[in-house]
C-alpha cells in the first residue's frame, strides 16, 4: 500500500537527495547479500517471536524489510523518500507493506514488538528538536517491553578513515566526492555530470553522534539501552576501531 503519509512539506537535503536516481547509483555496493547476513545476525541475537511486528524505519527500496519479512515476520517499511518507496511497492507481499512517512511523526502508536533504524538512517536533520521528534515517535510505536535497534556509523572510526576528496565511478558516471567534519556533523559534497548533461551537486550532513548521545536522547523518551555491537557480525564494540554502533534498546 501506497500513500503519502503526513510527510513535512519543506524539501529537505536528504528528501531530495534519496529521491535521486543517482543516489542509488552511488551507493550500489549496498546489496542484499549484506542485508541478509546482518538480519540473520539480529534475528539470532534477538530471538523474535514468528509473527512478530516489526517496523523498519528509513527502509529505502526494503533490503532490510524483505530480509525480515522472509523470515516470517509482520514487516512494514517507512521512508520520506517516494521514489525508493515506489521500488519498494514490488516487494510487497502479505506479510509486508511499505509506506511513506516522515519519521518525526506519530505511526502506528503501542504498536511494533521490534523497530529498526537501519544504515545510519537518522541524524540528518537540521535541528536537535528534529532529532528528540524522531526518537518521540520511535518510542511511541513500540509496545511496553519491545526492542529498538539503531544501526549508525561510529564517529570515531569515520573521522580516521575521512579522505577529503575522492572520485568514484559508477556506470560510467563521474562522482566527485569532498568530505569535511565541522566538530558537528560529517558532510559529503557530491558532485556529478547527470545523463543529460547537467551538473548536479548533492550534500549529504549527518549528525556526528557519539554513543553516550544516543543513550542520553533515547532514555529521554523512556528507552533503555541494552547492548551495542560494532559491526554487522554483533562484534563486540569498541570506540577506536569498530565501523558501526549497532545499539539496542528496550522500551
Amino acid at each position: 500500500m501506497y500513500f503519502r503519509n503526513s510527510v513535512m512539506e519543506k524539501q529537505s537535503w536528504f528528501e531530495a537527495w534519496f529521491n535521486s536516481p543517482y543516489y542509488k547509483v552511488l551507493y550500489q555496493n549496498r546489496d542484499r547479500n549484506e542485508a541478509e547476513d546482518f538480519t540473520s545476525a539480529l534475528v539470532q541475537y534477538l530471538q523474535p517471536k514468528m509473527g512478530s511486528k516489526m517496523l523498519d524505519i528509513g527502509c529505502g527500496e526494503g533490503r532490510f524489510a524483505i530480509q525480515f519479512a522472509q523470515k516470517g515476520f509482520e514487516v512494514t517499511g517507512i521512508d520520506l523518500a517516494e521514489k525508493q518507496i515506489e521500488k519498494a511497492l514490488n516487494l510487497e507481499r502479505d506479510n509486508l507493506q511499505f509506506m511513506v512517512h516522515d519519521m518525526r511523526l506519530p505511526f502506528y502508536l503501542n504498536y511494533f514488538d521490534y523497530a529498526f533504524n537501519l544504515f545510519t538512517s537518522f541524524g540528518y536533520f537540521a535541528s536537535e528538536k528534529d532529532n528528540l521528534k524522531a526518537a518521540k515517535s520511535f518510542a511511541a510505536g513500540l509496545k511496553v517491553g519491545a526492542t529498538l535497534v539503531i544501526d549508525y556509523m561510529n564517529r570515531d572510526w569515520v573521522l580516521q578513515q575521512l579522505k577529503p576528496f575522492e572520485l568514484v565511478e559508477r556506470e560510467g558516471v563521474k562522482f566527485e566526492i569532498q568530505k569535511d567534519f565541522d566538530g558537528k556533523h560529517i558532510i559529503k559534497h557530491i558532485r556529478f555530470v547527470d545523463a543529460e548533461n547537467q551538473s548536479k551537486h548533492y550534500t549529504e550532513r549527518v549528525s556526528a553522534f557519539v554513543l553516550q548521545d544516543f543513550i542520553q536522547m533515547f532514555a529521554a523518551v523512556g528507552l533503555s539501552h541494552q547492548a551495542t555491537f560494532g559491526d554487522y557480525h554483533l562484534a563486540d564494540y569498541d570506540a577506536a576501531h569498530s565501523p558501526r554502533m549497532i545499539m539496542i534498546f528496550k522500551k
